[in-house]
Formats: C-alpha cells, structure tokens, sequence
C-alpha cells in the first residue's frame, strides 16, 4: 500500500531530449548541458543553447552543491502523492556550477531552510529506472 501511495506522484517525462539527465540521476549523478559554443551552462535539458540557439551541447557532471536560493514552505496540497509529505519545501537551488534547479529540500524541519543555506544533492529512488534529485543540507 505505501509503494502504491508513493507512484501515485506524478513521475517526470522521459524524452530524447531529457533522457541523459534521468540516467544519470538513476545512478545518483548529477549533470546538465553545457554549449561547446558560448561555453553557457543551463538547466532544464533542452535541445539547443538558450543563448546562441546553437545545438552544439555536452553534458557536464555537477559537483552537486550548491545553496537555496528562494524558497516556499508547502502546508496545503490534496494532490495524491503530495499530501502525504505535507510539509514540504520547493526551492530554487543555486549550483556551484551557476545554474537554478525547482527541486525539494529534505532532510530537515521546514522551518530550518534559509536563503543561502549550503545544500547538497541526494536521491529519491522512485522506480528502479528512476531517481529524483533533491537537496539536503550540507553534512546531513
């Protein structure tokens, strides 16, 4: 019953565009694009460089640090899969490697998370195919 809760969450969509992020992330690796052209690193994966539109990409492996950058604290959500979790925390995080990821903060009690708190990434393995990554902070 509870795994049956927990894939009641809406799972992310897996495209061509995409799919290298997610399987990285199933073996809890973090990575985004980087343009072989401008040199720009950007995040959410995408088919082209959203400063020169050239499609000249690598893929680059993060240091999975980073710091909260903005954040919310979630207390209403009937949604199934997420009122299971109420409280939670949806956050900005800021990479070392300068790009903004939406992600979740675990790991603490909401009221813990600051802007600028150091984090580190960490994984929920939702399927044996998938892993989302979400940050924790640094040390726990």
């Amino acid at each position: 019953m509870a795994e049956e809760r927990k894939q009641r969450k809406p799972i992310p969509r897996v495209d061509e565009e995409s799919k290298p992020f997610w399987e990285a992330c199933a073996r809890h690796e973090l990575y985004v694009q980087k343009c072989r052209h401008c040199g720009k690193v950007f995040y959410y994966p995408r088919s082209f460089c959203p400063e020169d539109l050239t499609q000249d990409l690598e893929w680059v492996k993060c240091s999975g640090r980073g710091k909260v950058y903005t954040f919310t604290v979630t207390y209403q959500n009937q949604s199934p899969g997420f009122r299971e979790n109420l409280p939670y925390v949806m956050a900005y995080v800021e990479l070392e490697e300068g790009v903004r990821m939406l992600t979740n903060i675990v790991g603490c009690k909401p009221e813990e998370v600051r802007i600028d708190m150091p984090v580190e990434v960490a994984f929920e393995d939702v399927t044996p195919d998938l892993s989302i990554p979400v940050f924790k902070p640094v040390g726990k």
